[in-house]
């Protein structure tokens, strides 16, 4: 089964306070879209080093397999090296993020 993006994090952050929850997911919602543009961006002009600094900084939004995902691709990339396996599956969670914080 797929792992899909949760407010498990940002429950976590937010101590329950539903208020600050909201907020939380409103910066979710204005930086998600930027952080992946400046990813892809950066992985256009074969800016590797940036690219790995754009994947650090994405929520993952509660995706924890997903996480160690993100952390092989930013070395990888770190490395100047971009993975097709790792590229593809982090494209897919990039996508489902995307997804649920449009619905969120």
């Amino acid at each position: 089964m797929e792992e899909k993006p949760n407010y498990s994090y940002i429950s976590q952050l937010s101590g329950g306070d539903k208020n600050f929850e909201e907020q939380l997911l409103d910066v979710v919602r204005l930086e998600l879209p930027l952080e992946i543009e400046n990813y892809k961006n950066h992985l256009k002009t074969t800016d590797f080093m940036r690219a790995g600094d754009d994947v650090h900084k994405i929520s993952i939004l509660g995706l924890e397999k997903s996480y160690q995902v993100a952390i092989d691709h930013e070395d990888k990339l770190r490395e100047g090296v971009v993975d097709p396996e790792l590229f593809s599956q982090f494209e897919k969670i990039l996508d489902a993020m995307t997804t649920f914080i449009q619905k969120a």
